[in-house]
């Protein structure tokens, strides 16, 4: 059972972006701050990347835990609400998330991805992460 009422958590999903989330604004600016320069959510590249370098060809991904499926296998049971329409899309997200990495990389992109999580608790190390593959 939800402990949220239907309107609550109506309101708390709606509110949920699909760009410019706390973790994307945050590695976005200390790249910047450090002179590296982006593109946001470029949709001209497949996927369309949260944040993308053209001409080094290399897209990265800020993936939320929930609807990206962070530890999956042991996570799915916590669902507890509308459990076969949640764990229908997070799987379809994992799935289009594989693809995407697959398409990327034939075509000669470098794919990063980071959990929300771990880039907010490591972000020098995303930073340098990236800095290395430029």
């Amino acid at each position: 059972m939800d402990v949220l009422s239907k309107d609550q958590r109506r309101r708390n999903m709606q509110a949920i972006k699909s760009k410019g989330s706390k973790d994307e604004v945050l590695l976005a600016k200390t790249l910047w701050n450090k002179g590296l320069r982006y593109r946001k959510n470029d949709k001209s590249v497949f996927g369309k990347p949260d944040l993308t370098f053209k001409r080094k060809k290399m897209a990265i991904f800020i993936d939320s835990e929930y609807f990206h499926g962070y530890n999956w296998d042991i996570q799915k049971n916590r669902i507890k609400t509308n459990q076969e329409f949640w764990w229908r899309k997070i799987e379809s997200n994992i799935k289009r998330d594989e693809l995407v990495n697959k398409e990327l990389k034939s075509r000669g992109w470098k794919v990063l991805r980071f959990w929300s999580k771990y880039l907010r608790n490591n972000l020098a190390n995303c930073v340098t992460q990236i800095e290395d593959n430029l």
